[in-house]
């Protein structure tokens, strides 16, 4: 399934979780896993140290102190690993999108583990005060060859044991990449497939008929795009409705007990700047699962 995974982590509890699951992915698939932790190059006008988050205290960035960083990961993970496990702890300086793309490039990861924040103040923090998903993440998304897993909250599953899986899309072309993953990870899964789509219609709501008939065009649109890529897998339902698409996709996910959302990173419109489209970057925040942006088309 995954031959290579990549966690990146911020080396605080904040990713005690997304922890978790990529060692629980790693176990179960007998994948390599390589845990990677970048720190920032010192900047003109600040002093050449690095806090540490378990310390408390200033360290010199030198080769020492991401030896002890290395082993310090290590540690705090050691109940996750197996004894048999394949796995790395990789920690160097660097701008962390970069390094992460870099590396998950070099290695060939096929999927990348992340969590959503990248400050440990936010532990806890009222979702007023999480609104703004972390600036790595946002990048990496945006140009990660590989599927990117978000986990934003803890997750009960100790596999990939999904039940539900829902497949939220705009009919845009990266919406086909994104659904032979889910389809891919339904099949492996056992899971029920449950294809969204979504009418965001602005301004003054329409006559009921009209919409009626717009819902139903809709419909058919999603069945003629995906069923034919869906192949021989058949345990999958389609659901299309008018509203806000983040809203009702959480919906959706609520109603149907779904423990998976998998979503394309880029948004509709051509020509759009490929930041992390405003659907998917709400529904990381407020989904009480996992999360998969997909980026480009899956090798696996």
């Amino acid at each position: 399934m995954f031959k290579n995974i990549l966690f990146t982590t911020t080396a605080s509890p904040i990713c005690d979780e997304a922890a978790r699951f990529a060692y629980n992915l790693a176990e179960k698939y007998d994948s390599g896993l390589k845990v990677f932790h970048v720190y920032g190059l010192p900047s003109h006008g600040f002093t050449a140290h690095v806090n540490a988050f378990r310390s408390e205290g200033e360290e010199v960035p030198d080769a020492d102190y991401e030896t002890l960083l290395a082993r310090e990961i290590q540690a705090s993970h050691k109940h996750l690993a197996d004894s048999s496990m394949d796995s790395e702890v990789v920690v160097k300086p660097g701008i962390p999108a970069t390094e992460i793309l870099r590396v998950a490039r070099a290695w060939g990861s096929d999927l990348i583990v992340m969590g959503t924040h990248t400050r440990l103040d936010c532990t806890g923090a009222a979702l007023a005060f999480r609104n703004i998903v972390g600036n790595t993440m946002q990048k990496v998304a945006k140009s990660a060859r590989a599927p990117v897993l978000i986990i934003n909250r803890f997750c009960p599953l100790h596999h990939w044991d999904f039940k539900h899986i829902v497949f939220g899309t705009d009919l845009s072309r990266a919406s086909d990449d994104a659904f032979d993953f889910a389809v891919k990870i339904a099949r492996e899964s056992g899971a029920r497939l449950h294809l969204f789509h979504a009418l965001d219609i602005p301004g003054t709501p329409e006559d009921p008929a009209a919409m009626d008939i717009r819902l139903k065009e809709a419909r058919e649109a999603v069945k003629s795009r995906f069923l034919p890529r869906a192949g021989t897998f058949t345990d999958l339902d389609i659901e299309v409705c008018e509203g806000v698409p983040y809203v009702e996709i959480l919906k959706l996910t609520r109603r149907c007990n779904g423990d998976l959302i998998v979503m394309a990173h880029h948004g509709k419109a051509s020509g759009e700047d490929p930041d992390m489209g405003s659907t998917v970057e709400q529904v990381v925040i407020r989904a009480s699962c996992p999360v998969v942006s997909v980026n480009h088309h899956d090798k696996g």
